[in-house]
């Protein structure tokens, strides 16, 4: 009796696991960046990528409990969840969503970091307070994401010191923030800062 190709030991024992391996990434890549979403307030993205997620997820165990004798696809389930954690991760940082807050606090005249900091188009406070030790000056910016690490590059050059904390925002009313260049290298309006808002 001839087998099949789907009966075959190369389909059940390679390119079924490798399958399911690619499913268990899709789908936990896609779970990853639907769980940043919502944590951003992404109300309408996010249910189209439960969508997806779930379906293909649906499809990969359906093929694991139609072979359950085949310890292979346990494997490949487990290490597609793994790695689509990692990819996840990787393709939320590549993407830069939300918005972000800096706060720099140093006992270091500020000033010239200061000024940096608005010729780049942020939006600045400063504030003298008071530390533990000595008198500080602590400041306040909200930027997008993918302008974080420009930020921390000055911080480093003017301030090398300073202490500084991240932190994710949800919503953002208004603000002022580097305006991006076009493909020509203009900036609109001919500004170098534009308001932005941005309600619930």
């Amino acid at each position: 009796m001839e087998i099949s190709f789907f009966d075959s030991n190369l389909f059940n024992y390679l390119i079924l696991p490798f399958l399911i391996f690619i499913a268990r990434v899709g789908d936990v890549t896609i779970g990853t960046i639907r769980i940043i979403l919502v944590s951003k307030g992404k109300k309408y993205i996010a249910p189209i990528l439960g969508f997806f997620e779930v379906l293909i997820w649906i499809l990969a165990i359906s093929r694991i409990m139609q072979n359950l004798d085949n310890y292979i696809n346990y494997i490949a389930y487990a290490g597609g969840f793994a790695a689509g954690n990692y990819v996840g991760m990787i393709l939320e940082e590549k993407i830069a969503m939300g918005v972000l807050i800096v706060r720099i606090i140093t006992p270091k005249p500020a000033d010239i970091l200061v000024e940096k900091l608005i010729a780049m188009g942020c939006g600045v406070t400063n504030v003298d307070a008071r530390g533990s030790k000595e008198h500080v000056q602590v400041i306040y910016t909200v930027i997008h994401r993918n302008d974080l690490q420009n930020i921390v590059d000055v911080i480093k050059h003017y301030n090398p010191h300073a202490f500084y904390s991240v932190e994710d925002v949800r919503y953002v009313n208004e603000g002022v923030f580097p305006v991006r260049k076009s493909l020509l290298g203009k900036t609109p309006n001919g500004s170098a800062f534009r308001r932005w808002r941005k309600g619930k």
